[in-house]
């Protein structure tokens, strides 16, 4: 007899930005567009001010009582798992972790024509660590960037016909 299995799917990923505004824009070059302007649940908004979160949010998310922000989830054509934006008020946070470090290190993106999305995004002036690079056996085509605050981002191209040759 198999065992259960939790009923989960994908909800969304989080994004602790410096500037909100300057992140949004960012995003949208990459094609994301504003789901909601707020995180409800959380009590924040995309607001001028930064609102206090409740204290059971705070509680649950594992941060101070008193803590302040504002928040956003966009999404790529409506579809999960969006991204939520959040600038929390005060405080000096830790840089984003890099390729090698431990946990989640970058967000990837699937493209259907790299070579095209890379000169389009590049002359938008979002700036490359790498240009598109064959991978492996040219079993797909990677290039990555980064979000304002230095978060990874991922952008690839599948070429599915060279997989059934590893």
């Amino acid at each position: 007899m198999e065992a259960s299995k939790p009923s989960l799917s994908w909800g969304h990923i989080n994004l602790n930005v410096r500037d909100l505004e300057r992140s949004v824009a960012f995003y949208e070059k990459l094609g994301f567009e504003m789901f909601i302007p707020s995180i409800p649940y959380l009590g924040l908004s995309l607001g001028e001010d930064a609102t206090e979160m409740p204290a059971d949010c705070a509680e649950a998310l594992g941060v101070e009582a008193s803590t302040r922000g504002r928040a956003c989830i966009m999404g790529l054509k409506g579809a999960f798992p969006m991204i939520d934006l959040t600038e929390f008020e005060g405080g000096d946070p830790a840089p984003p972790p890099s390729t090698r470090d431990l946990g989640a290190v970058r967000i990837c993106l699937a493209s259907q024509d790299l070579a095209a999305d890379h000169a389009l995004l590049a002359e938008a002036g979002v700036s490359f660590l790498t240009p598109p690079r064959s991978a492996k056996d040219e079993m797909a085509t990677i290039a990555i960037c980064s979000d304002p605050d230095g978060t990874l981002i991922e952008l690839i191209q599948l070429h599915m016909e060279k997989w059934s040759a590893s």
